[in-house]
């Protein structure tokens, strides 16, 4: 018959867990220590937090307190007036080459983006804009990169990526191949808004749309070919009530009756069903 016994596993030294008790005191006594560190670690937290909210909510008054911004400060370097091979200027010279926009198609891993613009590094091709974002199939992420090369260029680049373990597809469009478009936002001086009605004309002939307005600043939003945003920019800038300006990655899809990505998933299926 084999006896049941009532002493607790790991026992100590003494060898009598069931009368001496210090297991016992010694578990409670790190319990106990447990719900103070937690208890500490919630009230730095705490504390931590509601020091940020109350630094942000000090800036937030004190930049209310100080009244109508009349541009006394001087614009950045986004908005400065485009100059070849300047650095922040908007469009560069680009003689001789050609705007190319890449549509890749990846499995959602981690790492991948940087493995796609190491081929752009490598070959010393500069990206003008990337938008990354999940596509229509379950598991796989679209990349949209643009950037101005010669078509043998753009045929390399296409290849190499594509080359990637994890790039499913990639593929090489020009403007004419595909429907684009682009969001910027414009932040513009309300006081040279109400003195000047150009401003509002302009704003209205692009079919831009004010998505905010207050006594300091005015908020425009603009969506549309990339000609058209940089257009607005133009005209705005030009008046002198343009504070910040940012645009968006490029968003394309294309116009073929093809949809490539779904003819290689289904061709990739029959070859591991076969």
């Amino acid at each position: 018959m084999v006896m049941k016994s009532d002493k607790k596993q790991g026992a100590a030294e003494c060898g009598d867990c069931n009368t001496c008790g210090k297991c016992d005191a010694l578990e409670q006594e790190m319990l106990g220590f447990d719900e103070a560190v937690r208890r500490a670690a919630a009230v730095d937290r705490d504390s931590y937090e509601k020091s940020l909210r109350r630094q942000r909510s000090d800036l937030l008054n004190s930049e209310m307190e100080q009244g109508d911004q009349h541009e006394t400060f001087k614009r950045n370097a986004v908005v400065r007036p485009s100059t070849p091979a300047h650095e922040g200027a908007i469009v560069s010279s680009h003689e001789g080459l050609t705007l190319y926009t890449l549509i890749i198609y990846s499995e959602n891993f981690a790492g991948i983006l940087n493995q796609i613009t190491a081929v752009f590094t490598r070959r010393q091709v500069n990206i003008e804009s990337l938008n990354v974002c999940a596509s229509s199939t379950p598991g796989v992420h679209k990349y949209t990169i643009t950037c101005y090369c010669k078509p043998e260029m753009a045929e390399m680049l296409t290849q190499q990526i594509e080359k990637r373990i994890d790039v499913l597809q990639a593929n090489c469009f020009l403007d004419d191949e595909i429907f684009i478009l682009e969001t910027s936002l414009m932040k513009l001086s309300t006081p040279k808004v109400l003195a000047d009605k150009n401003i509002s004309r302009t704003v209205r002939r692009f079919d831009a749309r004010f998505v905010e307005v207050n006594p300091t600043y005015t908020i425009v939003e603009k969506t549309g070919i990339t000609e058209d945003v940089l257009e607005l920019f133009r005209q705005l800038d030009e008046i002198g009530c343009v504070l910040q300006f940012v645009r968006t990655g490029r968003i394309a899809v294309t116009k073929s009756n093809v949809e490539r990505l779904d003819q290689y998933i289904a061709r990739r299926e029959e070859d591991y069903n076969s």
